[in-house]
């Protein structure tokens, strides 16, 4: 891309994992052409729909799915139904975990105990009436907040990435899920960024099993959009609870979801640009990447580590592995991370300007992945030697 002064820049921020398959994949910008030209929503369902739910199947996994604009809406909704099927009021975040702008999340642990997080804007209720916070990777906290019965549902990304990366460790996911079936509450995965980790995302690529799954940013190529399915047995819970319940406003939907241009660029993208090939070429060259992102604060010295899931790429201004929220807090670095993300800048990278994140798309070629690690052992030779 290139910037306001005229200056070519390799993008890795990639619009935060909205554009991980690119600015403007060709499939959806044929799409959109040809959408266009027929209508921009209508409200009512069309034929397109049918197409998208196999579609959606086909890559993650056997969901009843629903439309939604934004991920923060698809969580937003998933909780609704969580907590109607289950007659549970909370949901049971993990510390630095970033589900979207949704009220319910936006807790976290103090001194032990959960609270709503500072400088909310606007915020005037106790968030922790309806939810509860946990440390990632810990499996006896998870179980004590599910002990009192009052856990409607587990929402949790299977990585997380809104802080420094923490990786889960091996055995915590199935304990989530044992758990949770155990004490009675729904597994929601969130992948809205961990569809990074390959084709079906990292549910599909380490066979996790969730009661609902969520995604969005780049699903229909960047057109604001997310998809949040239920298994039939979920489903069916619903649809008895949906008949039952008073007739009225439901609170769930927008007038603007399932739009038939959300349904023309979901199907551009999960046929023609969500593919192996795609994938294959990212993770190639994101571990291309992370290798020598590696190898740069090995020569240097530098008590930092790398993390890849799939296409998406982590370097961490402190030792790893880390173990959860409160240690990814304490990672990081935030003069030298502006420092290094300035640099990179002047050098011609563009990574995440709020965490060190960067994307491999298909686009991206081997030649601006050797500039970005050009430059940061450049920058390393500044800071260290």
């Amino acid at each position: 891309m290139r910037n306001i002064d005229g200056h070519e820049i390799d993008d890795f921020c990639l619009g935060d994992t909205g554009s991980m398959f690119g600015h403007s994949p060709a499939p959806v910008a044929r799409a959109i052409r040809k959408q266009a030209r027929r209508g921009l929503t209508y409200m009512l369902p069309t034929e397109a729909a049918l197409r998208a739910g196999a579609l959606l199947t086909e890559r993650f996994g056997a969901f009843k799915w629903q439309i939604a604009t934004t991920a923060t809406d698809a969580n937003r909704f998933a909780l609704r139904v969580a907590r109607a099927v289950t007659g549970k009021p909370k949901v049971l975040v993990f510390h630095g975990c970033y589900h979207g702008t949704l009220d319910d999340t936006m807790v976290e642990l103090v001194d032990g105990q959960p609270a709503n997080r500072p400088g909310l804007i606007g915020q005037v209720q106790d968030l922790t009436r309806a939810a509860t916070v946990a440390e990632f990777n810990d499996l006896a906290g998870v179980e004590a907040l599910l002990a009192t019965g009052e856990i409607a549902a587990i929402l949790t990304e299977p990585v997380m990435t809104n802080s420094c990366m923490v990786l889960p460790q091996a055995g915590f996911h199935d304990g989530l899920r044992q758990l949770s079936r155990k004490y009675g509450a729904l597994l929601i995965i969130d992948e809205t960024h961990t569809i990074s980790s390959g084709l079906g995302g990292y549910s599909r690529v380490h066979s996790l099993s969730p009661d609902m799954f969520v995604v969005g940013k780049c699903v229909a190529g960047g057109l604001p959009t997310a998809v949040w399915g239920m298994t039939e047995e979920v489903a069916a819970r619903f649809n008895t609870y949906d008949a039952a319940r008073p007739s009225g406003h439901s609170g769930m939907g927008t007038t603007l979801s399932a739009n038939p241009l959300q349904f023309a660029c979901l199907t551009a993208t999960l046929s023609e640009v969500m593919t192996p090939e795609a994938y294959a070429h990212m993770e190639k060259g994101a571990a291309r990447l992370s290798a020598g992102l590696a190898r740069a604060i090995k020569a240097h010295g530098a008590p930092w580590h790398v993390v890849r899931v799939g296409a998406r790429v982590e370097f961490i201004c402190a030792p790893g592995p880390l173990q959860n929220g409160s240690e990814a807090a304490l990672a990081h670095q935030p003069q030298v991370e502006a420092v290094l993300h300035t640099a990179l800048l002047n050098r011609g990278s563009l990574i995440a300007p709020f965490h060190n994140m960067m994307l491999v798309s298909p686009a991206t070629k081997n030649r601006q992945i050797d500039r970005l690690i050009a430059s940061f052992d450049d920058i390393l030779t500044a800071l260290f030697d």
